[in-house]
């Protein structure tokens, strides 16, 4: 028994000085970032850094962290922001945000953004590479507000980006997106004079792809270049507001420069408004309304619904 006891009292010697000596590298990692964005220019500074999570976890909280790049203009501030992973793999990294409002600004311009149990994933490979296995961003109810005028808002938000069960590409990933009860803001509604009848909130805001890059996601992706895509598989984007309902699906092939060559299928339900709203927010001229009208009629007379249109459109 007593032999028992010392082995225990060693391995949790030996655990203790373990998660310390692993905190402390992360810490300094964490911390090490801001300076060398201090080094390229950036504004990149916190108050405080605390550690906590013993003896399972690791749990790094920022307080007051501030990020501005003077080049393109754009900063981020918080409360705080929390960095959680595992004290065996420090590659699952959870953020967690702070519920409290944070400011986004580009320029002049500054929004506020509040999110309830907002929290980020990045699950990496272990080995030198780090490479990407799963990023997601999920948060509960969401807004946007600038300059006291609601920009957007909405229910549970989730955006999952994930390896593709596809061994032999490791630079394909699966990505889906979803957003209960997207609410546009004032702005948005008075842009679209013809919304004034539409519900709230969209009833249905999703998109599931897979996009195949030039390059695996790795931690080059920081220190180089970020990976482009070259290949984008729409299995569905959908888009339901009141009646007004969208579909498309698709595949694309996009070249280094960017220009996308391929096929996407759209199906437009009441898409008479749809145009009328395009128009009303300055995305379609008005020289170019009777021409798509007409189009678009042609198409719905093809398929026998007054208000139905199918189609595909090619890219080249």
């Amino acid at each position: 028994m007593r032999r028992l006891t010392k082995v225990l009292i060693f391995l949790a010697i030996g655990w203790s000085a373990y998660w310390a000596i692993a905190g402390y590298g992360l810490r300094s990692a964490i911390t090490g970032w801001f300076d060398r964005q201090q080094a390229l220019g950036w504004q990149a500074d916190f108050s405080d850094v605390r550690m906590a999570g013993y003896p399972l976890r690791h749990r790094t909280r920022l307080n007051n962290p501030a990020l501005a790049d003077p080049v393109n203009g754009t900063a981020w501030s918080a409360d705080w922001i929390e960095f959680e992973s595992p004290a065996v793999w420090p590659g699952r990294q959870v953020l967690r945000f702070a519920d409290t409002p944070q400011r986004l600004s580009y320029f002049d311009q500054t929004a506020t953004i509040r999110a309830e149990n907002m929290q980020a994933e990045l699950h990496l490979r272990p080995g030198i590479a780090l490479e990407l296995e799963k990023m997601a961003l999920t948060a509960g109810p969401w807004s946007i507000v600038r300059a006291g005028t609601d920009i957007a808002a909405g229910g549970a938000l989730d955006l999952v980006m994930a390896l593709a069960e596809t061994p032999d590409t490791p630079e394909t990933y699966d990505i889906r997106f979803s957003s209960e009860a997207f609410t546009p803001g004032s702005e948005l509604r008075a842009l679209m004079r013809t919304a004034t009848s539409l519900p709230q909130a969209f009833g249905t805001l999703e998109m599931d792809m897979t996009v195949t890059f030039d390059k695996v996601w790795n931690r080059s992706a920081l220190e180089q270049a970020r990976p482009q895509p070259r290949v984008i598989d729409l299995h569905l984007a959908e888009v339901t507001w009141g009646e007004l309902r969208l579909f498309a699906a698709g595949k694309l092939d996009v070249d280094a420069s960017g220009v996308p060559t391929g096929e996407v299928a759209i199906k437009a339900e009441n898409w008479r408004d749809m145009i009328a709203m395009a128009n009303a927010a300055g995305a379609l001229p008005d020289q170019a309304v009777d021409p798509v009208t007409r189009a678009l009629n042609l198409l719905a007379g093809l398929g026998g619904q007054s208000r139905r249109a199918g189609s595909s459109i090619e890219l080249s």
